[in-house]
């Protein structure tokens, strides 16, 4: 049976939740609709979901705070794409420092939204293209540091587990696919969110910023990820694939 994709849309707008699910419904998804972050826990307990589209500005928990949780717990693989307004930059930065994908701001299109669902979506289950052979499951070694792509998460010298968000693990992914090659901003933001950078755009940098703090990088004199002044970033150690589990 073929599977079709669930998107959990939690807002307190009863008109924007109605709206949002009508169009995607026509458009072959399957939604579900929660006005709180108390019932979309309720939820998220007995079913599974493949996206959610989380507003911010809530009574009660707001999205940050929602998101921020889903990230913390065992929803932490699931897509996060946040409705932002407009003006509040500030909330845009911080949905994608709890570990949003991506976010639009209102008021939005019904069809713009759901060209961004089908496009994270895509990048969550998109494998890259040099190591789609043997991507199950893989251990890729750099540094100190193994990433497992199958659980998706980082192993430290020690052992210890270190927990990703989607957007992090992709840019990841991204990097390691294209070691020692400088990488600009526009690049990264179109292969880890398949879009165009917008004027002003720091959802790179914080992104950048997330995963070197995974890694233990220091941005002054990083090891892993280097800054090139003018062109972007480059991933500089060397990559080696150490164990591919059947």
């Amino acid at each position: 049976m073929e599977h079709i994709d669930h998107v959990l849309i939690v807002d307190d707008d009863r008109e924007i939740r109605e709206l949002v699910s009508s169009y995607l419904k026509k458009n072959g998804l399957r939604t579900t609709t929660v006005a709180d972050g108390r019932q979309m826990r309720a939820f998220l307990e007995g079913n599974t979901v493949d996206l959610i589209v989380l507003d911010v500005m809530m009574p009660g928990d707001d999205g940050l705070v929602l998101s921020r949780e889903l990230r913390a717990g065992r929803h932490k693989t699931i897509p996060i794409i946040m409705l932002t307004a407009r003006s509040d930059e500030m909330d845009r930065i911080l949905g994608l420092e709890m570990g949003a994908d991506d976010y639009l701001s209102k008021p939005f299109s019904a069809r713009e939204l759901l060209a961004r669902i089908k496009a994270v979506l895509r990048r969550a289950r998109m494998l890259p293209p040099n190591l789609q052979v043997s991507e199950a499951g893989q251990l890729l070694r750099f540094g100190s540091w193994k990433l497992d792509t199958t659980a998706r998460h980082l192993i430290d010298a020690d052992g210890t587990v270190i927990a990703l968000s989607g957007a992090e693990y992709r840019l990841l992914r991204v990097f390691i696919d294209h070691p020692q090659r400088v990488l600009n901003r526009d690049q990264l933001l179109n292969l880890t969110q398949g879009r165009e950078a917008e004027l002003f755009d720091r959802s790179i940098d914080l992104l950048v910023s997330r995963v070197r703090q995974r890694l233990g990088d220091d941005a002054r004199e990083p090891i892993y990820i280097k800054t090139v002044r003018s062109e972007g970033y480059v991933f500089s150690v060397p990559i080696e694939i150490v164990e591919a589990r059947e």
